[in-house]
């Protein structure tokens, strides 16, 4: 009641893709609810799945789509991958830390339930680090987020609610624990770094229930992503999809079901 948008002649919505993930739709449809019929409505994502286009639908009048690029990594991102376990992933991240400098970075991971256990292991080793996810207050978010800024801060531990309108020139290594579902989200991440034309690195952790999305981001960049050796005593998990296994095994249960059914009789359900 304290907000008047009866005389709004724009609304612009960016990132919608990343919004309406994260529930924010209802919230926007009251704001549409207030405005104007007739205004200019902009839309603005990184990718336009049917559940975008379905919302612009519903609130635009015979919308226009105009598409700039195909999304994909700057050229001065070293792009590598770690083939592994996932019940290796955290010694492998203490390993990276222990091993390179990695000041600078941004390790992202896919729930703020493993962000708060990588930011407990990061600080139990003496980096200097700070956490970014849902939980935390608005004002505990900016404070983070200028802290690490500043400088004062070497590395965030963040969910994705980073992974976008985030400008930082310098941010030298990204790291994604988790390899993330969604082909853009990968985009966007990395995209924190190798800012203003400066170079960066990118370093994503590959387990086996992750080789499907692996795939799709390989595809979507259009090309192969550089695979790193595994520390000692880490082996690289079985990568190749298992269909001959089960197409054999099936094969058999049918040769055996055959045998007892010969050529010349009738089949069990016409008996």
């Amino acid at each position: 009641g304290t907000l008047d948008l009866s005389r709004t002649t724009y609304l612009v919505l960016d990132e919608a893709d990343r919004m309406l993930d994260m529930g924010f739709c209802d919230d926007i449809l009251k704001i549409v609810a207030k405005l104007p019929s007739k205004r200019q409505t902009i839309l603005f994502s990184a990718t336009m799945p049917p559940k975008i286009e379905n919302f612009a639908k519903s609130i635009m009048n015979k919308p226009v789509e105009v598409k700039i690029s195909i999304a994909k990594p700057a050229d001065k991102i070293d792009q590598c991958i770690f083939l592994c376990h996932e019940s290796d992933k955290m010694k492998l991240v203490q390993h990276i830390f222990a091993t390179e400098d990695m000041k600078r970075t941004i390790l992202f991971a896919s729930s703020k339930k493993k962000v708060k256990e990588l930011y407990a292991m990061l600080v139990k080793n003496n980096i200097n680090a700070k956490s970014m996810h849902s939980d935390l207050e608005q004002s505990q978010r900016d404070e983070t987020m200028l802290a690490f800024k500043a400088g004062r801060v070497d590395v965030l531990v963040a969910t994705d609610i980073v992974a976008r309108g985030i400008d930082i020139d310098d941010i030298s290594v990204v790291i994604n624990y988790e390899t993330p579902k969604d082909s853009a989200d990968y985009v966007h991440r990395i995209g924190r770094t190798a800012r203003a034309g400066r170079k960066g690195k990118s370093i994503t952790l590959v387990s086996e229930k992750e080789r499907k999305s692996l795939l799709a981001i390989e595809k979507l960049i259009g090309k192969t992503i550089k695979r790193n050796r595994l520390p000692e005593g880490m082996n690289e998990p079985n990568m190749t999809e298992p269909k001959r296994m089960f197409s054999s095994i099936k094969s058999k249960k049918n040769s055996r079901n055959r045998k007892h059914f010969p050529k010349n009789n009738l089949s069990p359900n016409n008996n």
